[in-house]
């Protein structure tokens, strides 16, 4: 099969694929999911004790909300990025969050949260070519330009966490 340039519909990166198809969990090209879990496996293999993996979850997440998202995945995402970027939370810190909100959100009705109208100006792929010397820099620089074009939801967020988590 010929090589294509595919347009990742939730971050805007042109990546060459063999495969044209969307991702069926996420708003994203299968090269752009690719590239997520090749990140996944580099913060994974690093067993750190802020579990910076979080980070990756959450931002690639929040970044790639499109109409098979679900709520709970935007919730989570956004709430980790709130709690990262403002809160200087450990990636170990917004996992017990989620936990929290997950038993204490009975009703498991989630927020509904208005789509950024601009994409951010760091994505998965800055953050997998970056050296590995200044890779979770980067990860840190790309979780805050993803909060960045959210931060207008930031009251919802607010609002779920003060419902249910105590911080």
């Amino acid at each position: 099969m010929e090589k294509r340039i595919v347009v990742c519909p939730g971050c805007g990166v042109q990546l060459a694929s063999e495969n044209e198809k969307l991702d069926d969990q996420f708003h994203a090209s299968a090269a752009c999911r690719a590239l997520s879990y090749e990140l996944s496996y580099y913060t994974l293999s690093l067993q750190d004790s802020d579990f910076i993996h979080q980070l990756v979850v959450d931002t690639y997440a929040a970044q790639h909300v499109g109409p098979q998202v679900k709520p709970i995945t935007i919730a989570f995402a956004l709430v980790g990025l709130y709690l990262v970027c403002e809160k200087q939370y450990t990636g170990k810190h917004v996992q017990h969050t989620h936990m929290v909100l997950a038993t204490a959100n009975h009703s498991k009705i989630w927020p509904q949260f208005s789509l950024p109208t601009t994409k951010a100006f760091l994505t998965v792929q800055d953050v997998v070519h970056s050296p590995d010397k200044t890779k979770q820099e980067m990860i840190t620089n790309w979780c805050q330009s993803v909060w960045q074009i959210w931060k207008p939801e930031r009251e919802k967020v607010m609002a779920l966490l003060n419902r249910y988590v105590s911080l």
